[in-house]
């Protein structure tokens, strides 16, 4: 199997490899597209392929897989009478339902993990929830992206930073701040943020009393009149 990767060229039929150089695709040869995994798994399996990757920011992007075109259609052939099956039906059912139990398993122990990290004082214990289920709910959707869904971390580390993540959004003025662009400054932002979203958490964790004009209070205020505008959406 002889296999490059690439970013896309100037032009549909072109790519780029990493030292500039700019390469024709091969006489015969099929852009697949990202997003039958099956597909392209088998197709980068049964010979030859250039793979196309774009960068943005730090995530990498597929644009796809270059490769024959008569390969191509003799493995999408294949796997249309094979996916066409019972036992192949039936296989995918039970694989649905094994990723639905697990994903039900872990929103709930990310949930616990979220309320272990808040750690507020009984009298707060409604807003930890409240706090817990808004966090739960945006940072552990399949494919969201989030820290939450790593697995190079330990799911008590993961619920801390999609805390602090979730507080930096929705109770600072990250997002509308404009930071110059040198190198670590946004970090460095975000280091302070960070501090000041522990020292807002800690005043929940002591205090019986709640700050007056909280903007985590008025974070979740905001995010459950959110939630219930679009449950009333048709």
């Amino acid at each position: 199997m002889n296999a490059s990767t690439y970013s896309p060229g100037p032009t549909p039929d072109t790519v780029q490899a990493a030292d500039g150089t700019v390469h024709s695709v091969p006489a015969g040869w099929e852009l697949l597209p990202p997003g039958d995994a099956g597909l392209t798994r088998r197709v980068k399996s049964a010979g030859e392929f250039w793979a196309v990757q774009e960068k943005k920011g730090r995530r990498v992007f597929s644009k796809g897989v270059w490769a024959p075109a008569n390969t191509i259609e003799r493995i999408r052939e294949e796997l249309t009478a094979e996916r066409s099956t019972d036992a192949y039906v039936k296989r995918k059912a039970a694989d649905a339902r094994r990723r639905e139990k697990t994903q039900t398993e872990y929103v709930d122990d990310f949930y616990r993990s979220v309320l272990a990290f808040l750690d507020f004082h009984p009298a707060h214990q409604a807003l930890a929830e409240q706090m817990a289920h808004a966090i739960t709910a945006h940072a552990t959707p399949v494919g969201s992206g989030t820290v939450a869904r790593t697995k190079r971390i330990p799911v008590e580390q993961r619920a801390e930073a999609a805390v602090i993540a979730w507080m930096r959004h929705q109770t600072t003025a990250y997002d509308s701040m404009t930071i110059p662009r040198v190198k670590g400054k946004r970090r460095e932002v975000r280091r302070m943020l960070a501090q000041r979203s522990k020292e807002l958490l800690n005043q929940y964790r002591t205090s019986v009393t709640a700050a007056t004009g909280c903007p985590l209070q008025r974070a979740l205020t905001e995010t459950a009149t959110e939630t219930a505008i679009e449950r009333e959406l048709p």
